[in-house]
């Protein structure tokens, strides 16, 4: 039985993708540079808002200058609109709704700038009291570095086998797995199913509330996903 789980932000809670791609595309218009369909910012995403930026400028104006102007443009944009088009994936307020009531602590850690990644949790999951929510500051390294994971159970001390890490990509799979911790991976977010496998997801699922039936087994170490 797991007593705390942790989930990854964008693509896993929360579909973002649109006003993420809203937010870019207004940077690079306003720097004087081609947009992108927002079909093809799935890819683009996972790592942060600078490696965001740095993949959607043009190959040969991707210097830090540029990526730094960019952030500041996207940043002021995104912080306006970050609500625009961004929902819960369906059925995920039942499965947080139900973590909650059976007493499961939960934790948010995402590569998304703090403040961005507090207002979301605020705006959607206002009655949900999280036990950490912890996005990307200057001070931590982006995920799948495991740092944002140790600092979640600095705060909230818990076995590592009474842990499950949930999260739609390869970063985040590598992240459980440099965190010791057990991985879900969710084939509903921004990477394909292959990533998934890729990265030795320990469990994948399809349908939010298959994560209840992970949570309540015990950890029996990690065989590869199911």
């Amino acid at each position: 039985m797991k007593s705390l789980v942790i989930f990854d932000l964008d693509g896993t809670l929360l579909n973002t993708i649109e006003d993420l791609a809203h937010a870019a595309n207004h940077a690079l218009r306003t720097c004087g540079y081609p947009t992108h369909d927002i079909s093809s910012y799935p890819f683009y995403v996972g790592n942060g808002i600078s490696r965001l930026l740095e993949r959607v400028l043009p190959h040969d104006a991707r210097t830090p200058e540029n990526a730094s102007r960019m952030r500041q443009i996207f940043q002021e944009y995104y912080d306006r609109h970050l609500c625009d088009h961004t929902a819960p994936y369906p059925g995920i307020p039942e499965l947080i709704g139900e973590l909650n009531r059976q007493g499961i602590r939960m934790a948010v850690a995402s590569n998304k700038y703090q403040e961005a990644t507090s207002q979301l949790i605020a705006h959607y999951f206002r009655h949900i009291p999280f036990c950490a929510i912890h996005g990307m500051r200057p001070e931590i390294p982006a995920k799948p570095d495991p740092t944002i994971v140790f600092n979640i159970l600095a705060a909230n001390p818990t076995p590592k086998e009474d842990v499950l890490y949930v999260g739609d990509s390869g970063v985040d799979m590598e992240t459980a797995r440099r965190a010791c911790v057990e991985s879900a991976g969710v084939s509903w977010g921004f990477r394909p199913i292959s990533e998934l496998r890729q990265f030795y997801a320990e469990h994948i699922v399809s349908k939010p509330e298959e994560l209840l039936s992970i949570i309540k087994a015990p950890y029996a170490g990690s065989s590869g996903y199911t």
